[in-house]
């Protein structure tokens, strides 16, 4: 099942210019199975969710991307809104009594600009980055940082041996689908994603089509 698991939309975000109804057209054009509404620091209501997925054929599934003073940290199964920014160990302790799951997103944003050379940072001081310490799993693939940005996400993902994820983090309708995490069964809501996520049973990728 293929479901681009970071995406915007406008007002919930203000940074995004994506009216929600124009992403299941894009989504179906695109043979995506599904995607994920992770708007900053605002979980949509479940009802509003369904109405938007009624009868397209395309499966919404709802997340939240959190800032936190370590890096934005995407959270699913959190049925709360974490206002303003917290830590990322404060946000751990939310998501671990409610069974939620964790993402660090682009944790390498910015990466290319300056560059692990010119930070004279080595790969596994790359992975001593405190958001990783609090987070189940990195997102390796995200369509709006550089390939360099990626590849030091994956290889950090790897070496600490933790699970990658991927998302277009779209904020432009065309961006959708640009990366997205692959599951190995059918996922019909909220609860069988975050199963899914917790059982593993998933990998960051392309879009096929």
């Amino acid at each position: 099942m293929i479901i681009d698991l970071h995406v915007h939309t406008w007002p919930r975000s203000q940074c995004s210019n994506i009216e929600p109804r124009e992403l299941v057209a894009r989504a179906k054009k695109l043979g995506l199975d599904g995607f994920c509404l992770t708007e900053h620091q605002v979980l949509w209501d479940l009802e509003e969710v369904r109405e938007l997925a009624l009868d397209q054929g395309i499966r919404i599934f709802r997340g939240n991307e959190i800032t936190t003073a370590q890096g934005d940290i995407l959270v699913f199964g959190l049925e709360k809104d974490i206002q303003g920014v917290v830590t990322a160990r404060a946000l751990q302790k939310e998501v671990e009594a409610a069974g939620a799951f964790s993402i660090a997103a682009h944790p390498f944003r910015g990466f290319k600009t300056f560059g692990v050379g010119q930070l004279d940072m080595n790969l596994e001081q790359a992975s001593q980055k405190k958001v990783f310490k609090y987070v189940h799993a990195i997102e390796v693939h995200n369509g709006k940082v550089s390939e360099t940005d990626n590849a030091l996400a994956r290889q950090v993902a790897e070496l600490l041996g933790k699970p990658g994820t991927g998302g277009s983090d779209a904020h432009l309708i065309q961006d959708l689908g640009t990366y997205v995490t692959i599951f190995e069964k059918d996922i019909e809501d909220d609860a069988q994603l975050l199963e899914e996520l917790h059982a593993g049973r998933f990998s960051a990728g392309v879009n096929p089509d």
